[in-house]
């Protein structure tokens, strides 16, 4: 896939999470991420998209990647606390919540 045809992929996974489809917005958000491994930006979308739609399991392991590229991202840490929560984790959300307020996230 060339730059042109990621981005217009991203975008186009943006708009199906917008539209409330948020497992189309995962189908073409997973080849992207394989792509572009280290692209923050398409994991977040990608963890929005797998949290939007119960997939709790692969949300956790793309938010936990996320955690790992940017220790400081404030709403990764909120969304991986909540994703543990969904999952009756609560004890291990409870660090991650502490992060993301010590990191001002809302």
């Amino acid at each position: 896939m060339t730059q042109r045809d990621l981005h217009s992929e991203f975008l186009r996974a943006d708009l199906f999470l917008a539209m409330g489809r948020p497992i189309e917005a995962a189908r073409l958000l997973q080849p992207l991420v394989e792509a572009e491994p280290a692209n923050e930006a398409a994991l977040e979308l990608l963890a929005r998209s797998y949290f939007g739609s119960a997939q709790l399991a692969r949300a956790e392991e793309a938010l936990t990647r996320l955690v790992e590229m940017a220790p400081a991202n404030g709403w990764a840490r909120r969304a991986l606390a909540r994703t543990l929560e969904r999952q009756s984790r609560a004890g291990e959300a409870v660090a991650h919540h502490r992060v993301a307020d010590a990191l001002g996230a809302g």
